[in-house]
């Protein structure tokens, strides 16, 4: 009888301490893109990004009006809508790995392009 109350007890022990040792799963992050440079450029800033699959990414609009972002093959992640106010944002969540390459169809020709680099 001693001998099974001492397994049982063991036997709790080991649970409740793999509670405490048990490591905790990644949470997944939200990365931030202005859109339009902290110094009035057309621009993302970053201009890229790298991400784990999971991770989030959130675009600021931030200076010179109106943004949006449209990537080249990956419409699901494109927010078409353009931006007008300084604070507007909308995210993505990316799931699979690879390179995507977005532009601000309004300031695509002046160079504004990013990417986001999915781990």
């Amino acid at each position: 009888m001693l001998k099974k109350l001492g397994l049982l007890i063991a036997a709790f022990c080991l649970v409740i301490s793999s509670f405490f040792v048990a490591a905790s799963p990644a949470a997944a992050k939200t990365f931030e893109v202005k859109m339009g440079t902290d110094s009035g450029m057309l621009g993302f800033q970053p201009k890229t990004v790298t991400i784990k699959s999971g991770d989030t990414v959130k675009w600021i609009n931030n200076k010179l009006a109106p943004h949006n972002v449209v990537f080249e093959n990956s419409s699901e992640y494109s927010h078409k809508g353009l931006l007008f106010s300084p604070g507007e944002s909308f995210e993505s969540t990316f799931n699979e790995a690879g390179e995507y390459t977005y532009y601000c169809e309004p300031h695509r020709g002046a160079g504004m392009v990013g990417k986001i680099i999915v781990q």
